[in-house]
């Protein structure tokens, strides 16, 4: 082999892998907040995973997801968002609570944020206007703290003969419970029933809340729209079933594994038109032109096995409403 030969070949072989990390390197990066885990949102992500390829992008071959997960910890999305505002991601996604999305619009005036959050972006102070956001955020929002008061109602429907019910809230999340609190409150005014306030925040504090519901008088239970409760819904509703109390919620996992009911805005929905603005941003449009998109759709799945246990006779009219009954 001549010299030269011998100097090109070496030379193109310190040039692959060179070549190979700059093509790496320019693969665009979305950083993901989460409140919860990844296996309590394994149906969003798949959802947030098809909107963006609804765009184009297709996760570790044209583009790359760096995940961070509070566990539920509201105290750690501080922390987590500035961990992944100093990635220098293309876009950060805050999925699932207004708190993470607070978080990461408080880290950061210039990476492009998309939030995912289920009450008013703009009384939580996330944005301006819903038409004109503004700035370097964005996003999504469903229809689910907004219903809490539909929940008691429909509660109410199930079991005509309730005087009392049970309002299940996280303490430590005030932007979702003040609002509820106040909305709730005044629904069972309306509807003539006692509202007892019931609290967890932890795992130790949730078995105490169904062991107080018969010393309260409660024929009922509507748990709040909140991240933890969302990650414990299958729990919730088995000891819903166990302790034979009525119980609704927002999600289809927990009418699934055994709870009465759920109600709530589609927040598979949510999460695949949030995936959908980040491949958007990704192409070069700004969050400031995109408007926040409402999911209004709402779901209601009955469990009439679970209301068969419980001696419910569910109205006719309320299983022709129904997106799902659960036989």
């Amino acid at each position: 082999m001549r010299r030269r030969d011998f100097i090109t070949l070496v030379g193109g072989a310190t040039a692959w892998p060179l070549a190979a990390r700059a093509q790496q390197a320019a693969m665009p990066v979305i950083g993901y907040l989460g409140i919860s885990s990844p296996d309590a949102f394994a149906s969003r992500l798949e959802a947030f995973r098809q909107g963006l390829s609804e765009t184009g992008y297709h996760e570790g071959r044209n583009v790359t997801i760096e995940f961070r997960w509070a566990e539920n910890k509201f105290d750690r999305l501080p922390a987590l968002a500035s961990d992944l505002v100093g990635r220098r991601p293309s876009t950060i996604v805050a999925a699932g609570s207004t708190a993470g999305a607070l978080a990461v619009k408080a880290a950061t005036t210039t990476i492009p944020i998309v939030f995912e959050t289920g009450i008013d972006p703009i009384a939580a102070g996330l944005v301006p206007s819903l038409n004109r956001p503004g700035g370097n955020i964005t996003g999504v929002t469903s229809l689910n703290v907004v219903v809490n008061p539909k929940r008691l109602e429909l509660l109410r429907e199930l079991k005509p003969d309730v005087k009392a019910v049970g309002l299940l809230v996280n303490p430590t999340n005030p932007s979702v419970t003040g609002p509820a609190l106040l909305e709730m409150q005044a629904a069972a005014r309306t509807l003539g029933l006692e509202l007892h306030i019931l609290q967890a925040s932890t795992d130790a504090d949730i078995d105490p809340v169904f062991a107080r519901l018969p010393q309260l008088g409660a024929g009922g239970l509507v748990i709040v729209s909140e991240p933890f409760f969302v990650s414990r819904g299958e729990r919730l509703a088995a000891l819903a079933l166990r302790h034979r109390v009525p119980a609704i919620f927002y999600t289809r996992e927990f009418a699934a594994a055994g709870g009465l009911a759920s109600y709530g805005g589609d927040v598979t929905e949510s999460h695949r038109l949030c995936g959908r603005y980040a491949g958007r941003i990704l192409k070069g449009e700004k969050p400031a032109d995109l408007p926040v998109q409402q999911v209004t759709r709402v779901e209601l799945i009955i469990n009439l096995k679970t209301a068969k246990s419980l001696g419910l006779d569910v109205p006719r009219t309320l299983i022709a409403r129904a997106d799902e009954v659960i036989e």
